[in-house]
Order: structure tokens, then C-alpha cells, then sequence
């Protein structure tokens, strides 16, 4: 079938993306002076796909052959990664100075990865979803190991690659297996063929490897030993843009594919689901607490909150698919933020990454200690912090659901977590500095810190501004 003008138009905060991307790299060979000014073009960009998406946002459809869907759910996270792209880029305005890598190149892959990010949460198909996952995970290969004059990036792409590749595997076989059993990878169409096409062997197998893929890409356990060795090797802004953004992606589709084979209720699924997110919230929170390395740290918490998130998903009720989009914008917009503070002192000191350096820092840089208390206490959930109303709407869910023992295992593992949130910010507020070296935050660090702290403590006091959004959201689907 051909595809239409009005096609285009659907997708067109993809298309400007991807457009912006493919411009910068022909800037480069026309205009010697362009690296200037590649952050401004590439912000602007994305905001313009911002636009895009606020406009197709009531606009529900189809397109290219039902192979993509537009519109509110797609148009919501169009929107959020487009976000996380801006505050990434904004993060890594000094990162020429500490690396030697080529800025446009690197602002490139930043555009093309969240180009596969916004084909997998648009994605109406198994094989879109799967082209999107594609384009987002070559290019974090290759962010992973930009730093090519440290050997622990090249170590960190290579672990990421070969493992991507094996996870890989998994999904293209799921989604043949799937395809046998009904004859289609359409996702509406797969859905028509429920609770039946559940009764049978190879179709739920088939959903087994495309969990496991999947479950790979948000690092559940256990499938989540690639992820603190390639958030330490790879580039503190690029660890930031995985645990956000890819995580975000892959969550996205996940609610697409799984949420109506898990509320037909077929038991092995739910339980299979069910032990991952206990273990993922088990093993992330222990393994959290010994850590010194701040990326691991952050990265042990990631495998924890994917547990979390996986609770309210279980659950496919209202409140279930409520709070996981709102937890997934909340920890979206921390994780970014967490992860450019950490990179502010890296830069300016090297390799300044275990918790020890950052004592004292609320001496040195209030401002940034600040931030980095408000990112701490919203992953721990307390409130008035965004991370609060996230988690109980998770948990709410899981207990409508009859799930409490979940909920049990989630409320232990977040007193667990305490130890090691609240370590960071006994660090910052009461020690004293080991170096009385000065910190420069630059003004592009400013603008994207400040706007992830007051994002996680504007929805912590008023979530239904977000909530009302996202209920508008599952009103049409």
C-alpha cells in the first residue's frame, strides 16, 4: 500500500529527528565552522518534533500499512524522549574538552537513538518495534565505546554489543514463533487471536523469548549482568541516555506487546513476570548497597526501579497502567539528572566517580548537592518527591490485583535502598571535602539540571497535572 501524505505528517516528529541528524552530518562537510553550533541545531530540532507531537497528540491513527501508530501514547513518549534528548545534549556541552571524540558525530547518534526510541513506543507491529530497537541499540553500541582512548569504554561496548546481539536472537525468534501460531506480527491483530491463541505451547514460548529480549534491554534480572560494567565504561552522559531513555523505549513497548496477554490472565506468564520483578528489586537493591562506584551504584539502582515499574505492569488495571507511565517520566527525568551531576564533577576533576569524592559537596556547590539530594530521595520514594506517588500507584495497582506479596518485597527492598541513597547525601552534607577544588557548572548544566529537579518535585506536590495526561491517555487506547 502506498503511503499517503497524511502518513508522513503522522510520524513527522520522527521524520524531523531523523532529518536534523542526517543535516548535521552534511553541516559538517559544507560549514568547517558548524560544530559550534551543532547543540543549538540539534535542540532545535527536537523541540520542533516536540511541536509536532503536541499537534498529533489528539489525532489517533494508523499508518504505513497499520505498521505505526500516532497519536497519544506514541505522541506522549515522542514527546518525553525528545525531552531526554535535549537535556542529554545540553549535559554533554563540555564533553569535547574531556574526551577526544568528534562532537557532531556524537550529538548524531544521540538524535538517531532516540529515533529508535520513538519507533519502538510508536510501533503497531512486532517487526516496527523490532527496527526501532534495532536503530537504538547499534547506536548506544557505539556511544558505549566512543571514549576509544579508554579501554574501559572499548570493554564496555564490546560486553554490550555481543550480549545485544544474543538478546537479539531471542526476540527474532519469539517473534516467529508468534507469527506461526496466528499469522500476523501485527499487535491489534495478535490481540483479536486472545485468550485462545494463549492455550497454545509455541505462541506462549514464543512470548517467553520476546520477554526475554526485551527483558534484556531494561536489564531484569537475570539479564542484567552487561549493565553496571557498561554504565562505568561508557560516558557518563551516554549512562544516563541508556538508563533513561533506552529503558523508557523498551517499557514502552513492553506495555504495547504484554499488557493484554498478562490481563487475559494466563497464570505461567504472570508468574514468569512476577519472579522477575522480585528479582530484579532483590539483586538490584543488595547489590546496591556495597557499591562505591557512584555509575554502579546508579546503575544497581536502575535494575531495582525496572522491578518496580514491571510490579504495575503485572497488574493491567487503571492504576497499574497509570502509574507506570507516570513512574517511567519521573525516573526518566531523575535518571538524567543524576547521572549530569555526576558527569559535572567528572569532567571538572577526571575521574572523580566514587561516593568518597563527592564529600562535602554541599560545601563546594549547593546548588548541585541540592539536586542531587531531591534525585536521591525521589528514587528512594519519599515524599513530597515525584518517586512517592509513583511507587504507590504501583503498589496500589499490584494490590487491587491481588499481588501483595510483591508489594511486601517492594516496600523491604526500598527500605533496603535507604542505606545506600542516604549514604550519598551524608557524603554531601556532612563530611568535609577531601579537595577544596572549585566547581564550574556552565549555564547549558544549569538550565538541565534545574529543570529535572523541578520536574521530580513539581509532580511530587501536583502529579495530577501529569496524571490527568496520562488517564486522557488510556481513555482513547
Amino acid at each position: 500500500m502506498i503511503p499517503t501524505f497524511q502518513d508522513y505528517l503522522n510520524v513527522a516528529p520522527i521524520i524531523i529527528v531523523s532529518a536534523t541528524a542526517l543535516l548535521e552530518i552534511v553541516f559538517q562537510i559544507i560549514f568547517k565552522g558548524f560544530k559550534k553550533y551543532v547543540n543549538i541545531f540539534s535542540i532545535l530540532g527536537l523541540l520542533i518534533s516536540i511541536y509536532f507531537a503536541i499537534i498529533n497528540f489528539d489525532k489517533v491513527s494508523m499508518s504505513f500499512s497499520n505498521m505505526v501508530f500516532s497519536g497519544k501514547y506514541a505522541s506522549f513518549f515522542e514527546i518525553l524522549f525528545c525531552i531526554i534528548g535535549i537535556l542529554t545534549i545540553l549535559q554533554s556541552s563540555t564533553i569535547q574538552k574531556y574526551y577526544s571524540i568528534n562532537k557532531i558525530e556524537y550529538n548524531v547518534l544521540i538524535l538517531i537513538s532516540i529515533v529508535g526510541m520513538m519507533v519502538m513506543s510508536a510501533g503497531a507491529d512486532l517487526i516496527s518495534i523490532f527496527i526501532g530497537l534495532e536503530i537504538m541499540s547499534i547506536c548506544f553500541y557505539v556511544l558505549a565505546g566512543f571514549a576509544r582512548n579508554q579501554i574501559i569504554a572499548n570493554e564496555a561496548s564490546l560486553k554490550y554489543f555481543l550480549l545485544g546481539a544474543f538478546a537479539t536472537g531471542f526476540l527474532l525468534y519469539g517473534i516467529a514463533l508468534i507469527y506461526g501460531t496466528v499469522g500476523t506480527t501485527n499487535i491489534i491483530k495478535i490481540a483479536q487471536h486472545y485468550p485462545i491463541a494463549l492455550s497454545l505451547d509455541l505462541h506462549l514460548l514464543g512470548l517467553i523469548l520476546l520477554l526475554i529480549g526485551l527483558a534484556f534491554k531494561v536489564a531484569l534480572v537475570p539479564f542484567h549482568m552487561w549493565q553496571p560494567d557498561v554504565y562505568e565504561g561508557a560516558i557518563t552522559n551516554v549512562s544516563g541516555l541508556m538508563a533513561s531513555g533506552g529503558k523508557t523505549a523498551a517499557f514502552a513497548s513492553f506495555l504495547l506487546i504484554f499488557s493484554i496477554p498478562l490481563a487475559a490472565g494466563n497464570n505461567n506468564l504472570i508468574e514468569i513476570v512476577s519472579v522477575l520483578a522480585a528479582l530484579s528489586m532483590i539483586v538490584g537493591n543488595i547489590f546496591g548497597l556495597v557499591q562505591q562506584n557512584i555509575k554502579r551504584m546508579l546503575a544497581y539502582s536502575s535494575i531495582a526501579h525496572t522491578g518496580y515499574i514491571l510490579v504495575g505492569i503485572i497488574a493491567t488495571n487503571n492504576f497499574g497502567n497509570h502509574g507506570a507511565l507516570f513512574y517511567l517520566v519521573v525516573y526518566s527525568i531523575t535518571s538524567v539528572g543524576a547521572f549530569g551531576v555526576a558527569s559535572i564533577l567528572e569532567n571538572e576533576f577526571g575521574k572523580n566517580l566514587n561516593i568518597n569524592d563527592y564529600s562535602g559537596l554541599s560545601q563546594k556547590n549547593k546548588f548541585l548537592a541540592f539536586a542531587m539530594s531531591v534525585f536521591m530521595f525521589s528514587l528512594i520514594g519519599i515524599p513530597p518527591f515525584a518517586g512517592f506517588v509513583g511507587k504507590y500507584y504501583l503498589f496500589a495497582a499490584a494490590i487491587q490485583r491481588d499481588l501483595t506479596w510483591l508489594v511486601i518485597l517492594g516496600v523491604l527492598t526500598s527500605i533496603v535502598s535507604l542505606y545506600y541513597y542516604l549514604r550519598l547525601i551524608v557524603y554531601m552534607y556532612f563530611r568535609d571535602p577531601e579537595n577544596q577544588n572549585n566547581i564550574i557548572v556552565t549555564n547549558d548544566f544549569k538550565i538541565a539540571i534545574s529543570f529535572s529537579t523541578i520536574v521530580v518535585i513539581l509532580f511530587g506536590i501536583y502529579p495530577s497535572s501529569l496524571f490527568s495526561v496520562i488517564r486522557y491517555i488510556f481513555n482513547i487506547y
